[in-house]
């Protein structure tokens, strides 16, 4: 009979892998002892393999001891008493999480073979294995959090190695800027999950999901919560869903991630990361079924964002875009699915999206390739069919549409002007106080460069 603690044991072995090859991938290079190109794509594909061995171990136990709940404990990791507060590590494999780890696993596998050949010889070849350690170790911890600190933990890790892969090419200041851009939409999305946490803690007295949906597994557990607290933390949620899966309005950064190289796209704007707003819908749907309101919202904002998403694609002049968007698309059904409370259904469909995805990205440039020797073998190119939609609607209302769809809803400018710029006005005038304020204690004089900036400066150098 197996015992609890060896269930625990593969369930740590599954985080412990992508933890060993970011430990020693990123140490590596921080003391100056580089690894050889074969050893990383080594060492990449036995941590995954190891993983994947585990999670699909964790399973088959599962399977064969007829559970659906199997929780790896290790401890608190911060108390703070007078707050009330406390970090409790937790992870979880259920009938959610264990498809989405596996899932993760093999992705990312196939996303670092094809990396191993795709980046051969690239200046930024090994920080780009760093950065993709981290970024699998965020998926894993994502998917298998039990609490929401956990979740945060992994969120966070996904965040900062998305922005980071974003800027991969920094010899160039356009994936800069774009890569801040990534992060500053992360932030607020941040923002919106921290204070969701918050208001966890005090509603429940924890952070645990087990506590927060009451009794029976993931999907038929009931939150205890009342109906007014489930909007707050479920808005709250939904934003921060909203953020990470580039759901209107927020949708502005998406084609500016497509800066990084090719399998970084695919793994994240085409296979996992932008799923991950739609997952942690998924881990909460009990706060949403409490709710009408709530579900609404999050019905509305699927589906305004799969209608946008599908005019875009359309006028793109980049296959990564175009894909990018079609996977919008996608994510913004699976979210209209999680709002009618729909949850094998969307599962389901982020499964099987996710795979068709990536198989879709990794093959675009020889794809390219193989359309253009076409176009050039036949002398001319290829007929175009011509839409339902010409038909329909008068040119006028194709022309608006068009304009709408190509400026991607003006979405990447509101967000400048009413969401970036003002965050960016506000802590400049905050670091300018404290400038003051210092040179005030110090006796000193306050320097020019540390006025506040006027409301009429832009961040034209960083948008």
């Amino acid at each position: 009979m197996i015992s609890e603690s060896t269930l625990s044991a593969i369930g740590a072995g599954v985080v412990i892998a992508p933890s060993l090859l970011l430990a020693i991938l990123g140490l590596t290079s921080l003391i100056g002892r580089p690894l050889s190109e074969r050893t990383i794509g080594r060492l990449t594909q036995v941590a995954t393999v190891a993983g994947l061995l585990g999670a699909v171990a964790i399973l088959a136990l599962m399977l064969a001891l007829d559970t659906r709940h199997v929780p790896v404990e290790l401890g608190n990791w911060v108390v703070i008493p007078e707050q009330h507060f406390h970090f409790h590590l937790k992870f979880v494999f259920d009938r959610l999480s264990v498809p989405f780890v596996i899932l993760s696993f093999i992705l990312c596998g196939t996303i670092g073979a094809f990396a191993n050949v795709y980046l051969h010889k690239e200046v930024g070849y090994r920080r780009f294995f760093v950065f993709y350690a981290m970024f699998l170790l965020g998926m894993v911890v994502s998917s298998l959090a039990g609490t929401i600190e956990t979740l945060f933990a992994g969120w966070e890790l996904v965040g900062l190695s998305s922005a980071l892969l974003v800027a991969f090419f920094h010899e160039r200041p356009s994936p800069v800027r774009n890569g801040l851009r990534v992060w500053s939409v992360y932030r607020i999305a941040d923002a919106a999950f921290l204070i969701a946490a918050v208001a966890m803690h005090h509603q429940t007295g924890a952070g645990d999901f087990e506590v927060l949906m009451g009794s029976g597994p993931w999907p038929n557990g009931v939150a205890e919560l009342t109906h007014a607290q489930a909007l707050f933390v479920g808005t709250l949620l939904l934003i921060a869903a909203a953020g990470k899966s580039a759901l209107i309005p927020f949708s502005g950064w998406l084609p500016r991630a497509m800066e990084g190289p090719t399998p970084s796209s695919a793994v994240f704007y085409g296979a996992l990361s932008v799923h991950l707003g739609a997952y942690m819908l998924l881990r909460v749907s009990p706060i949403l079924a409490l709710s009408p309101i709530l579900s609404g919202m999050v019905i509305l904002l699927g589906l305004t964002t799969a209608i946008f998403a599908a005019m875009t694609t359309r006028v793109q002049t980049d296959i990564k875009n175009a894909l990018a968007f079609a996977s919008l698309t996608q994510v913004g059904i699976i979210v209209v699915e999680i709002g009618l409370g729909l949850r094998y259904l969307a599962l389901a469909h982020i499964v099987g999206h996710a795979c068709l995805r990536t198989l879709q990205l990794l093959r675009a440039p020889s794809l390219l390739h193989d359309y253009h020797a076409m176009e050039n073998a036949i002398g001319s190119h290829l007929p175009r069919n011509r839409s339902p939609w010409e038909k329909l609607l008068p040119a006028g209302a194709r022309n608006w549409f068009y304009r709408l769809a190509f400026e991607r809803g003006y979405l990447d400018a509101v967000l400048a002007d009413y969401i970036v710029q003002p965050v960016l006005n506000l802590f400049r005038w905050c670091d300018a106080m404290e400038r003051r304020w210092t040179d005030m204690l110090s006796g000193g004089e306050s320097r020019e460069s540390d006025r506040v900036p006027a409301h009429h400066e832009t961040v034209e150098e960083f948008v």
